[in-house]
């Protein structure tokens, strides 16, 4: 892993390198950039992956204690990372609230964006998303020790797989959720981090349909991946995206749940191979 200082703090990532076009890949809330790992094993050998772990509550790295964790101020932490970078005609690649990311991202103006692919992410009033996400956010109420308290239940495999938690983002990903929490329940820095994004999103609920109103205006290719199955991100929202955004296509992934990276990812990667340009 590389690291890169920005204004709210290091940020770590992958870059396979090369010279095909760049992918970066945007991971949702409570999880990190290992997300994506068996969908760039795929994609790495014609394409360039660009994978940040952001500060979404599975980081590493804590931030700066003035950082801005809010909603569009991680989006503006995302739009640095490309520029910092110097990364242009960039396949942006966001799911679950990475997508939301994305969304406030490509509202603000995105200019080293060619394309977008939003894949089962929270969307219009979908934020924070369905019961998975409002009992998450619901617990940054609670003050960060008491949060990590809360947070240790995690470790116990079907508390895991309840549908408060992460029991209906994944089918078949629990190893991986399992390594998402670990530097959460061992860090206080990386738990008070986290408690300050779940207030931001708490405090900001509006953001994503705010942001919709300035996504007919995205002239770039757009691409909306939706799973079949999704519980939490209903697949009438990727119907939506797809008719809002002026130039994107519509693709349904049967078999997963929210996370088609761990559910399904040889066919997500064979999406977005097919979808982007060689």
């Amino acid at each position: 892993m590389e690291q890169l200082d920005l204004s709210a703090g290091p940020v770590a990532y992958e870059d396979t390198g090369g010279d095909g076009p760049v992918v970066v890949l945007v991971h949702g809330l409570l999880m990190d950039g290992s997300l994506w790992d068996d969908v760039v094993a795929d994609l790495r050998a014609d394409h360039r992956c660009v994978v940040p772990t952001l500060p979404l509550g599975a980081h590493t790295l804590p931030m700066r204690e003035d950082a801005d964790l809010s909603p569009r101020g991680l989006a503006r932490l995302l739009g640095e990372f490309l520029e910092r970078l110097e990364l242009d005609d960039v396949t942006l690649v966001g799911n679950d609230t990475g997508g939301a990311l994305v969304q406030l991202l490509l509202a603000a103006g995105a200019p080293r964006v060619g394309r977008v692919v939003l894949a089962s992410c929270d969307a219009f009033d979908n934020f924070p998303p369905g019961l998975t996400g409002r009992t998450v956010v619901a617990t940054g109420k609670l003050p960060p020790a008491l949060f990590g308290l809360f947070m240790q239940q995690m470790r116990i495999k079907p508390l895991r797989r309840l549908p408060v938690s992460f029991g209906r983002l994944t089918k078949r990903g629990d190893a991986a959720t399992a390594r998402f929490i670990k530097s959460l329940l061992a860090r206080p820095a990386i738990r008070r981090d986290t408690v300050r994004i779940l207030r931001g999103i708490s405090a900001h609920r509006g953001a994503l349909t705010e942001a919709a109103a300035e996504l007919a205006g995205y002239d770039r290719p757009a691409l909306a991946v939706w799973a079949e199955q999704d519980k939490v991100m209903p697949p009438e929202h990727g119907r939506r995206l797809a008719e809002l955004l002026p130039h994107a296509t519509l693709v349904t992934i049967p078999d997963s749940y929210t996370l088609l990276p761990l559910d399904q990812p040889a066919a997500l990667a064979r999406t977005l191979r097919e979808w982007t340009p060689t």
